[in-house]
């Protein structure tokens, strides 16, 4: 099978097959290096990274299947799982494949179907099937009898019919106990009946063993080790034994074992996806791996395009006078929060979902505003102006789906996630844990149809008043600064804004008065209810939460 470039802007098709990478590999002179993968998505992975080649482990792909690492898995699902991650790669995969899986007809078998699903080698070892995995009372492992190993390893090369197919003899002699002179014995048999190269392995927490059985072989024909145990040594002193390749044999599986149980025990025992989601990778991440941009771009070749993406406007206008001297010469939008300055984060999170466009309504010290492709709108009357004034600046990217926020929130992700996979026309989002939290500044208070609640209900919860001044007893919650609009909606507000402007007062508006003026023509505004996970950065105390938060 050919090589399919598919990285880095690399366009065109290397006229390499696989096979040829991997024999190039144990003939290249120098110290190369594979790298464990155990399904298409960590080969991917694999090779992203930058790994000239792949290591099918056996023991990770029975790990991810859920059985032992003794022949539990039938030759034909490690095949499936082989041809997988051959077709999510370009770099040649060297298959585990522990005793051939059965006698010498069973393992020839094996590299005819391996070939035909553009695997570029196979590793057997010389013990018995079913086998039984090195590290496991080791000693107490019986070996092939040689010849009939020998055997198989000439039936195997037999079967081939890219000549560039390799077939690789692992030597189990140290696992079970036996000393140089075994391994030699052996090695020198399955030489003689073709194997490419030999592995030689060995579970000493020292690499001695490794490097006596490098310097006596001489360079006979390619060598590689597995240092698992010894894996400190330092990696020259295996190309100066003579070794020519290495295998990080099963790190990949066992690291993420150990991110798996780390996360589910979190979740398990705080009951929600908050403290983690943003420590994982992101599903666009996911997405990424799997290659969604090709399936993208047959869609916009086959299917007739449409517009999928949103666009934001964010109103950073306003000095922060209540940050003192943080924001004296410096908008609010612009204080930093860790090494990055708040509207980067914004801008940031932001495009992790599917928002493209981004414009930012910018006043106070505007020269001081800037952010990566970004459109800027000045409102250059800041000082006398309110919301609805800095709205109007960009009126004109108002269309279709759009989010609108202020420029002094953060907020989880999942909050705007969820608000843009919302159909209707118009929502905000509101914080029924509005009791929980200090007010600082102007507050928008809700009244709604119904309070929040943790029981499920097919009826949604709609906005009926919004103010600073409403009766505690008819608040349900407090709007953060963050409206999603449709395409519908967008032009419901643009209406709105116009009929508002021709107020004398409309320079002191804000978004409570656009929110009334649409409630009192009828048109509904839906109510996305959180707890929390959202920062007014305000003041020096909010400030200093945001730079944890």
């Amino acid at each position: 099978m050919l090589r399919r470039a598919r990285f880095a802007g690399q366009a065109h098709e290397l006229l390499m097959k696989k096979t040829s990478q991997f024999r190039q590999l144990l003939k290249s002179g120098r110290l190369e290096f594979l790298m464990e993968a155990h399904n298409g998505l960590s080969a991917t992975i694999v090779e992203e990274t930058g790994f000239k080649g792949i290591w099918a482990s056996g023991l990770s792909i029975s790990a991810a299947l859920g059985v032992r690492d003794n022949n539990e898995a039938s030759w034909t699902q490690v095949l499936e799982v082989v041809e997988f991650m051959s077709d999510a790669t370009s770099i040649p995969i060297l298959l585990d494949g522990d005793t051939g899986f059965g006698n010498f007809n069973n393992a020839r078998r094996l590299v005819q179907k391996l070939e035909q699903r553009g695997c570029a080698a196979v590793c057997i070892e010389d013990k018995l099937f079913p086998k039984t995995n090195s590290f496991i009372d080791g000693e107490k492992q019986a070996l092939a009898d040689i010849d009939e190993f020998a055997g198989k390893i000439k039936s195997m090369k037999d079967a081939q019919s890219d000549p560039d197919f390799c077939v690789v003899a692992r030597l189990e002699a140290f696992i079970a106990g036996w000393g140089l002179d075994e391994m030699l014995r052996r090695a020198e048999a399955y030489y003689a009946a073709g194997a490419d190269a030999l592995l030689i392995h060995s579970k000493k927490k020292t690499p001695d063993q490794v490097l006596a059985f490098g310097q006596a072989w001489q360079g006979k024909c390619p060598l590689i080790c597995v240092p698992t145990t010894y894996y400190s040594t330092p990696v020259e002193q295996f190309e100066q034994a003579g070794y020519n390749l290495v295998i990080w044999a099963n790190h990949n599986c066992r690291a993420a074992i150990t991110a798996m149980q780390k996360v589910s025990r979190t979740i398990f025992e705080e009951r929600s996806l908050v403290s983690i989601e943003d420590k994982i990778a992101p599903v666009k991440e996911v997405f990424r791996l799997q290659r969604a941009d090709e399936l993208a771009a047959a869609e916009d070749r086959y299917l007739p395009r449409k517009n999928e993406f949103a666009r934001a406007i964010v109103l950073a206008a306003s000095q922060g006078a209540e940050l003192g001297e943080v924001t004296r010469t410096l908008p609010k939008a612009m204080v930093r929060i860790g090494d990055t300055p708040l509207l980067h984060k914004l801008v940031a999170d932001l495009r992790t979902e599917r928002i493209k466009e981004i414009v930012v309504v910018r006043g106070f010290a505007k020269q001081e505003v800037q952010a990566p492709d970004v459109t800027f709108v000045d409102n250059d009357d800041f000082a006398v102006t309110a919301e609805l004034a800095s709205l109007q600046k960009a009126a004109q990217w108002l269309e279709g789906e759009a989010v609108l926020t202020f420029g002094d929130i953060l907020f989880r992700r999942y909050i705007l996630s969820n608000l843009l996979a919302d159909s209707h026309d118009i929502v905000i989002v509101v914080d029924a844990g509005w009791e929980q939290r200090q007010p600082v500044g102007q507050v928008d208070y809700v009244t709604t149809t119904r309070p929040f609640s943790l029981k499920y209900s097919e009826d949604d919860v709609m906005l009926k008043a919004i103010g600073a001044d409403l009766p505690k007893a008819q608040i349900n919650g407090e709007w953060i600064g963050l409206v999603k609009t449709s395409a519908r909606g967008s032009a419901q507000i643009k209406v709105a804004l116009e009929e508002l402007s021709r107020r004398a007062d409309f320079n002191q508006l804000r978004f409570d008065d656009l929110f009334r003026h649409l409630l009192a023509q009828g048109t509904p505004i839906k109510v996305h209810f959180i707890t929390g996970h959202w920062l007014d950065v305000d003041n020096a105390e909010t400030l200093l939460e945001a730079q944890t938060f």
